[in-house]
């Protein structure tokens, strides 16, 4: 399990994070939601410790990050940002970084690293395109890629910054169902997502975020039928049910 306890984060001296606290259990899929520049991307990129933070704890299975070395680390969290760049690299080439916290110099692959990038490449299905370049890709097959590096890291916690942008609708139910499989497996897995049927038919739990804080945290049918939503978002709820289950969709407050 992650643990969060009164995390507090700086930008250029302007405080963005003031105090969070959240936990995201292990072997579930955790939605972080709310508003742009609420501070989800903050509060991922602050696991990884990619952006300091002035004062708090982030604890892993009871184990503080901050002692951890970078190369520790990166054995514990794998990390899928919203953004990259995209190298003049192959696809087989680009998924083999994610072996790099396993390598001592010189960097030597192992046959336990070429596995593990075979098997993230069949999982993802780029299995025929590891020798394409990454700039030949479109959107949706370099945004597999990199869903195939984070998994070739093989780590008990992956971290993924709206993982279903550039996807069309059939690819984005396709990572939804493996993060779901992921987390069936007893990885803890914890996603931005925006989409609420989304949230609600993938995430056991769901944290909510405004301006820096914690709104309220729990289910998704909880924190989505509660009045912090309409607060985040300005939005009214909907839920409807059918035979494979209950939906939700949003109108705007004020219409």
């Amino acid at each position: 399990m992650i643990t969060i306890s009164d995390l507090c984060v700086s930008y250029d001296g302007e405080q963005v994070l003031h105090g969070i606290s959240a936990s995201f259990p292990e072997g579930k899929i955790s939605a972080v939601i709310g508003p742009n520049g609420c501070g989800k991307s903050t509060t991922l990129r602050s696991l990884v410790r990619m952006v300091p933070h002035m004062s708090g704890t982030l604890m892993l299975d009871g184990q503080d990050l901050s002692v951890l070395s970078p190369h520790a680390l990166a054995r514990r969290i794998a990390y899928l940002p919203q953004s990259r760049n995209v190298p003049d690299i192959t696809v087989e080439r680009l998924v083999l970084h994610g072996r790099f916290p396993y390598l001592s110099f010189p960097r030597r692959y192992r046959r336990e690293d070429w596995e593990k990038v075979n098997e993230a490449l069949e999982w993802v299905g780029l299995g025929d395109l590891r020798e394409r370049k990454m700039e030949h890709l479109s959107g949706g097959q370099r945004q597999k890629a990199y869903f195939a590096m984070a998994l070739a890291q093989d780590t008990d916690v992956i971290l993924m910054d709206e993982p279903t942008t550039f996807l069309d609708i059939k690819n984005q139910f396709e990572l939804l169902d493996q993060a779901r499989r992921l987390a069936d497996a007893g990885k803890t897995v914890i996603m931005i997502l925006h989409d609420f049927e989304s949230v609600l038919h993938y995430a056991d739990h769901v944290v909510l975020l405004l301006d820096g804080s914690v709104l309220t945290a729990g289910t998704a049918e909880h924190v989505l039928r509660s009045e912090q939503l309409r607060r985040a978002f300005d939005v009214t709820p909907c839920f409807y049910e059918t035979p494979d289950g209950i939906h939700c969709y949003v109108k705007p407050e004020r219409v």
